[in-house]
């Protein structure tokens, strides 16, 4: 069982959630804060997660033609202003710089809140012809949003994501991508992250500014609210008439093109945090978690079995992100920093079992200690670490659907909304006002109109009792 002292530093889920995310975040030592406000350190077990969520993605856009490049991060005054949705939707988070070294600047530079327009700068002096699309273009960097209120991971005023920049020759092309890329996100937070989502679409009052399309992925935390985790935008051609981006045709005619983007960011980490999480701590699934297997010597001085857990690191190490703790901490201890750090499999290594040809494995998630014969490590490993992914996969999405409530009426809404953590599905009639009255009344917002999903609940809106043929999930969210 894990070390007391240990356990006790973290809020239970139940009494506090929030408290209980924070304490994660820092006894697992994930990140840290700074002195400056509203912004954090990435400490390199909370890194290491992010660098493989990079790689995993980064490998999937690739194999659908995407290439890396990387734009600056100043952005002049006069370029953000020339989209006007674009620019009123994200004035009040923008940071400005106004002086360079000693002198005023003739042009004050926002920090780039996100790309779209140094991206549309770009492309105007690169695009002549048909012959030069689609330009399929990817960066990854950070961006600085001034929130007001921030949280490790979720919401910080400096973060690091990838942004994705498409332009193409027709709206169709360009739609097919942004779809494209929205699948790419959902199966990879379901495959790697055993994460369960619901794709859709946003409302036009939830759209990204400046967009004519916004899509999402939406997930559901333990605490029953959602997390957009993943967006991708159909811009139309706006932004290429915004910008004067122009190109010939075939048939030598000047046409505009048209652009997506779509991106995720480190809010995924806060993500597996709150989805799989534990009261002893971070439960990472066996894909995303950088160290997969910790092996663990009992009574080290003994004879033989420091070399024994040596070799078991080597040989499992091939096969597996593994580690070796033969600090001289006690077991106990040790068992409890591996459940604080959400190692999937820690091994277990004494002179009886030495004697016995014979090891003990512990699952993270059950806590279940199975008895594997040295000989079969190689063969047994994968195979626990496969069976623990899928089962964290379906243990998220057992408890996702069971937090799913139908509301056919304004009443049945506002019960949900006040006493069942969760999504809430309901029809509504696409008409603002609702939107706007269910969110005031009641805290909870539009999440997607989703994709896939036929099942008319009834055919009147939920708030206004108005003729309504739009499913959407609502709920309360980070």
């Amino acid at each position: 069982m894990a070390d007391k002292k240990m356990v006790e530093a973290i809020t239970s889920m139940d009494e506090d959630f929030a408290q209980w995310y924070t304490d994660i975040v820092k006894k697992a030592d994930l990140c840290d804060y700074t002195s400056v406000k509203g912004c954090m350190v990435f400490k390199p077990a909370g890194y290491a997660i992010w660098e493989l969520i990079q790689r995993q993605l980064d490998d999937r856009f690739k194999a659908t033609g995407v290439e890396n490049v990387y734009l600056p991060m100043f952005i002049p005054e006069s370029l953000l202003e020339k989209e006007k949705d674009h620019v009123e939707g994200f004035a009040p988070e923008v940071a400005w710089v106004t002086q360079g070294g000693l002198q005023p600047l003739q042009e004050k530079l926002c920090v780039r809140p996100t790309s779209e327009t140094l991206f549309c700068d770009f492309y105007k002096n690169l695009i002549h012809s048909y012959r030069d699309l689609p330009k399929v273009y990817n960066q990854w960097c950070s961006v600085v949003r001034w929130e007001k209120e921030t949280r490790p991971f979720l919401r910080s005023r400096e973060f690091l994501w990838q942004e994705g920049h498409t332009i193409h020759a027709s709206h169709d092309e360009a739609q097919e991508r942004t779809i494209q890329m929205l699948n790419i996100y959902a199966d990879f937070c379901e495959d790697f992250l055993a994460m369960p989502v619901v794709r859709g679409r946003k409302t036009d009052k939830e759209k990204f500014a400046g967009a004519e399309a916004t899509y999402t992925i939406e997930a559901l935390m333990h605490d029953g609210k959602a997390l957009q985790s993943g967006t991708s935008h159909n811009f139309g051609d706006g932004f290429a008439r915004a910008f004067g981006i122009q190109y010939t045709d075939n048939q030598n005619t000047l046409q505009y093109p048209y652009q997506t983007s779509w991106g995720v960011t480190t809010r995924l980490i806060g993500a597996i945090i709150m989805v799989h999480g534990d009261n002893e701590g971070l439960v990472l699934p066996p894909k995303v978690a950088p160290t997969q297997v910790m092996v663990i010597p009992i009574q080290q001085k003994k004879e033989g079995v420091l070399e024994k857990a040596q070799d078991i690191c080597d040989r499992v190490g091939r096969i597996a992100r593994t580690k070796l703790d033969s600090s001289d901490k006690s077991p106990g201890w040790k068992f409890a920093d591996c459940e604080m750090r959400g190692i999937p499999l820690r091994i277990e290594i004494g002179p009886r079992d030495l004697e016995e040809g014979k090891c003990i494995v512990v699952r993270r998630d059950t806590r279940e200690k199975t008895p594997v014969m040295l000989s079969e490590l190689e063969e047994r490993i994968p195979q626990m670490l496969d069976r623990m992914q899928k089962d964290m996969y379906n243990r998220a999405r057992e408890h996702r659907d069971a937090h799913i409530w139908d509301a056919h009426n304004y009443q049945e809404f506002k019960d949900i909304a006040e006493n069942k953590p969760g999504f809430i599905r309901a029809m509504w009639c696409e008409n603002r006002e609702c939107e706007d009255k269910i969110k005031a009344d009641l805290g909870v917002t539009s999440r997607c109109m989703p994709f896939n999903d036929d099942d008319q609940i009834s055919d009147v809106c939920a708030c206004c009792g108005k003729p309504a043929k739009k499913l959407v999930y609502w709920g309360k969210a980070y």
